[in-house]
C-alpha cells in the first residue's frame, strides 16, 4: 500500500469558536461546522486532494469524545487515505500492526448550493499505545464529492496541499519501524540528523530527535502539553509565501518568521501546532 495523506488533525478540545477564529486569520477558508455520529464537531480548510481539520467540541466545558478526551490542544492526527476497510483492517493485522476494526461513521455537510448531505467514513485505527503520542488512522471516503469541493478549496493565504509532517520523537527508529510494518520496509528512509522519512505523495512524515525539533523550532514550538512522542509541525504548500505573509500580516498575526522559500506560524497562533508555508 503506497502511503498518502488524507488528512491532518489540530484537536481544539473545546476551543473550537477560537480555533476557527485563529485559523481564518492564518488565511483558511473553513467549512461550516459539521457534527459527527460519532459525538464530535469539525471545521474543514480543504485543498487539492488532503485537508486540515480542527476537532473537538462545539460546546464550550463540554464532554469530549472519549478517544480525543486524553489529548491536549495541538496537532495530533495523522490521517492516511485508505480504502476497502475491512480488507485493509485485515492486511494491517496480518501484517502486525495493532488495529481495530473498521468503524463507519457520518456527519451531516452543509454544502455550497445550500443544500445538506450526509458525509460518510470509514476509519480503521491503530491502537493508541502503538505509536506516537497522536492519534493514527487510515479514512476511507465513501462520499468523497460531499468534502472535495470547489468552492472551499481556495483559500486566501494560497493553502494547496499537506508538503510536510514533523514528528518529535525519542526514539524514531521505533516509529518508523511501525511505518515501514504498515507501508512496507522500502517506504521509510534514512535522512540527516538521526532522522527518518516517509514519502507519502507529494508529502513527506519527518521523524525526528526531540533535540533537533527543539533547535529547529526554537521558540516557534509547540507546548508538549505531556505528550511523549508527538506531532510537531505542519508545512503546507501554497502558491505564494509572499501573498501569505501579507495575509497574516493584515490579520495580525504575530511572530511570524521568515524561512528559505516560506514561512513559519508559531504555534502561539495556531493552537499549539506550528505551521510553515512552502513554495
Amino acid at each position: 500500500m503506497q502511503p498518502l495523506i488524507d488528512h491532518v488533525v489540530v484537536d481544539v478540545r473545546d476551543r473550537m469558536e477560537e480555533g476557527a477564529r485563529r485559523y481564518r486569520a492564518l488565511g483558511f477558508q473553513l467549512t461550516p461546522m459539521g457534527r459527527h455520529s460519532l459525538g464530535s464537531a469539525n471545521h474543514l480548510a480543504i485543498f487539492g486532494r488532503d485537508y486540515l481539520e480542527l476537532l473537538g467540541t462545539d460546546v464550550p466545558g463540554g464532554a469530549l469524545r472519549p478517544d480525543l478526551d486524553p489529548y491536549p490542544v495541538g496537532l495530533n492526527g495523522l490521517v492516511f487515505r485508505g480504502h476497502g476497510a475491512e480488507a485493509l483492517a485485515a492486511a494491517q493485522q496480518a501484517a502486525g500492526v495493532p488495529v481495530q476494526p473498521a468503524l463507519a461513521f457520518h456527519r451531516p455537510a452543509d454544502l455550497p448550493d445550500g443544500s445538506r448531505a450526509d458525509a460518510q467514513f470509514k476509519v480503521v485505527r491503530l491502537d493508541r499505545a502503538t505509536a506516537f503520542d497522536g492519534r493514527v488512522y487510515w479514512c476511507e471516503h465513501l462520499t468523497p464529492e460531499h468534502v472535495w469541493r470547489p468552492e472551499w478549496q481556495e483559500h486566501p493565504n494560497g493553502a494547496l496541499a499537506v508538503a510536510r509532517i514533523l514528528i518529535a520523537s525519542r526514539d524514531p527508529e521505533r516509529q518508523a519501524a511501525l511505518f515501514g510494518r504498515m507501508f512496507g520496509a522500502d517506504a521509510v528512509s534514512a535522512g540527516p540528523e538521526g532522522r527518518r522519512l516517509l514519502r507519502a505523495g507529494e508529502a513527506v512524515v519527518e521523524i525526528a530527535p526531540q533535540a533537533a525539533v527543539a533547535s529547529e523550532l526554537g521558540t516557534a514550538a509547540p507546548d508538549p502539553a505531556g505528550r511523549g512522542d508527538y506531532l510537531a509541525l505542519l508545512g503546507l504548500r501554497v502558491r505564494d509565501p509572499r501573498r501569505s505573509r501579507e495575509v497574516l500580516r493584515a490579520n495580525g498575526v504575530a511572530g511570524v518568521a521568515e524561512l528559505a522559500g516560506g514561512l513559519r506560524v508559531p504555534a502561539a497562533e495556531a493552537m499549539n501546532a506550528t505551521i510553515d508555508f512552502l513554495a
